[in-house]
């Protein structure tokens, strides 16, 4: 097959987008007669809009797309427009498609997380063999139009990724594959917590919890993977409710002046949430590795399987900091510039609500992390896009997908209000449902994917689909 003379870009000058205006005044205004006078709108004139372009080696424009986002500020939801090409090049096979394309792959690459199109219905059926999904008739300048959705899966992907193998996994340490080794009748984590950021200790009011930090983040970054083993851990014994007592650290290094490093983080932020090091082990001569258990205690642990359809959901977050370099999009840093006085109220959050149910968001991302605690309550969620406390600085795709610093996502009677604790930002985004997994729910109030079961441990103790 012969390679095409043409490639797709983003429109780099003005000379370009002058082709491409001139080709939509041809084919939408002159050709098809769909707009008197000129096709141009207000999206031309947002700056935030994007045009690709198919050009030849030699800069002829032979068409092109536009999108932007719908809403201000940017939410996510991004609209795909005016695709045209050149009446002389539709000869040339596959540009109309390479655009569309294009376009979904700009969209993704920019935080969108819904992109629609109206679209002409001569072209309903390329845009179906394209992975676009019909939502329905739409009158465009009066002639049929039909509106498509191009179907993102963002968050979906990051869950495979990350946590939906935990289901088949643990299975191997529930009680009935251990032989005599636990009582009758208990669970993997206590009975009524599956799923949960920490494990309480039977017979006592102690919580226990894990965190391995990623190897990768060790070796790149070894004082902010110790400053992030304490983080973690206080923000799991935080979401259910327990105060930190303690900690213990498992290190793999190089040698001791790297392990130093690791443990300059930890140290420091040990310190700034005023939990000792208890003890730990420490390893010389392997890959960089971290690994932090913390204990706390509490009477009245709350589970992330609480939860029940009719629950409002209520996302707590701290909004100050900024991306952790060489982690933006991934890793947001509220923590490092917070005094100890302010890290311990943000920690008190839940305890001093006690909701029915609450988890805090880690890796998962906060998508993500609702469909646990979702899952374990035996339920569906949905989550409003527009009220979730973004921070200055992230995108809303950034930051539904990220590791945030400190926020926790709680489940209770609607009305009932979080506590204020700190420099914490709460609001209610949404609501348990029944069913299963999350949805997204915009502005207009369209509803989009966004995780279906995360973990595959199904719900705790009396959680009902």
């Amino acid at each position: 097959m012969t390679a095409p003379t043409w490639t797709v870009a983003v429109a780099d000058d003005e000379r370009e987008l002058a082709a491409y205006r001139a080709l939509r005044q041809q084919v939408f205004v002159l050709e098809q007669g769909l707009f008197a006078g000129t096709d141009r709108d207000d999206v031309d004139d947002d700056p935030r809009a994007v045009v690709l372009v198919a050009r030849e080696a030699d800069g002829t424009v032979l068409g092109g797309v536009r999108l932007a986002p719908a809403t201000s500020p940017d939410l996510g939801w991004w609209i795909g427009a005016r695709l045209v090409v050149r009446p002389d090049a539709r000869r040339l096979h596959g540009i109309g498609a390479a655009l569309i394309r294009a376009a979904c792959a700009h969209a993704e690459r920019v935080g969108a997380l819904r992109f629609e199109a109206n679209v002409q219905a001569a072209n309903e059926e390329l845009f179906r063999r394209l992975g676009w999904v019909r939502l329905g008739e739409q009158q465009v300048a009066g002639s049929p139009h039909v509106r498509m959705r191009w179907p993102i899966d963002r968050f979906g992907a990051q869950a495979r990724a990350t946590k939906s193998a935990l289901g088949l996994l643990l299975a191997a340490l529930e009680p009935s594959t251990l032989s005599g080794s636990m009582q009758a009748g208990s669970t993997l984590g206590g009975p009524g917590f599956v799923g949960d950021d920490g494990a309480p200790v039977p017979g006592t009011d102690v919580v226990a919890a894990c965190d391995a930090i990623v190897p990768s983040l060790v070796e790149r970054d070894p004082e902010w993977a110790g400053w992030c083993g304490v983080l973690v851990n206080v923000n799991d014994l935080s979401a259910m409710g327990a105060a930190s007592v303690g900690l213990l650290d498992a290190i793999g290094a190089r040698d001791a002046s790297f392990a130093a490093r690791v443990l300059t983080g930890l140290r420091d932020a040990a310190q700034a949430w005023g939990v000792p090091v208890l003890g730990g082990h420490t390893q010389f001569g392997v890959p960089a590795a971290l690994t932090v258990t913390a204990l706390g205690r509490t009477t009245r642990p709350v589970p992330a399987g609480g939860g029940r359809a009719g629950h409002a959901v209520t996302v707590s977050a701290d909004l100050g900091g900024s991306w952790r370099r060489g982690h933006t999009g991934r890793q947001w840093d509220s923590t490092t510039a917070r005094s100890g006085d302010e890290l311990r109220a943000m920690s008190r959050v839940v305890a001093d609500t006690a909701p029915a149910a609450a988890k805090d968001v880690s890796m998962a991302g906060l998508v993500g992390t609702l469909g646990m605690l979702a899952e374990a309550s035996g339920c569906g969620a949905v989550l409003d896009v527009a009220a979730v406390p973004t921070p200055e600085g992230a995108s809303t795709a950034d930051w539904l997908g990220c590791f945030p610093g400190f926020a926790m996502i709680t489940a209770d009677e609607p009305g009932r209000d979080v506590a204020a604790c700190g420099p914490v930002t709460s609001a209610v985004c949404g609501d348990l449902v029944a069913g299963a997994g999350v949805t997204l729910r915009w502005p207009d109030g369209e509803t989009t994917d966004g995780v279906g079961d995360v973990t595959g441990l199904g719900p705790a103790a009396g959680g009902l689909r």
